[in-house]
């Protein structure tokens, strides 16, 4: 075999693995759950779960589910925001580099609550 096969090879062995293990770790991480706007997704991460279980006993409950407040309108945006968070949420959650306890950012609440002065 020549180098330039055995690089071929190489690359397209690489690219398989590749490919491998990022379809494993979408089905493994429930990933096609995150596409849609069900709260449970939210709780497929343990560290979630609490947050899942106060939103469930929440007057939120009844007008907003998680995406409402954590995302930007907008397909693009929207889903823009959540390809992000879920990188950067897996690699915290991963490597535990994340602040405890979890809060929500106040400019998440100003779309509902605007009319409130101190957010």
């Amino acid at each position: 075999m020549r180098a330039a096969e055995i690089e071929g090879i190489l690359a397209a062995a690489t690219l398989g693995a590749a490919i491998g293990v990022g379809a494993y770790t979408f089905a493994y991480a429930k990933g096609g759950s995150y596409l849609t706007d069900n709260p449970a997704a939210c709780a497929n991460c343990h560290i979630m779960q609490e947050h899942y279980n106060g939103w469930e006993k929440s007057s939120h409950r009844a007008v907003a589910v998680c995406n409402d407040c954590h995302t930007p309108p907008g397909f693009l945006a929207k889903y823009s925001v959540k390809a992000s968070n879920g990188f950067w949420h897996s690699f915290a959650f991963t490597t535990g580099r994340f602040p405890e306890p979890l809060r929500i950012k106040p400019h998440n609440c100003v779309r509902c609550h605007s009319s409130v002065g101190h957010l």
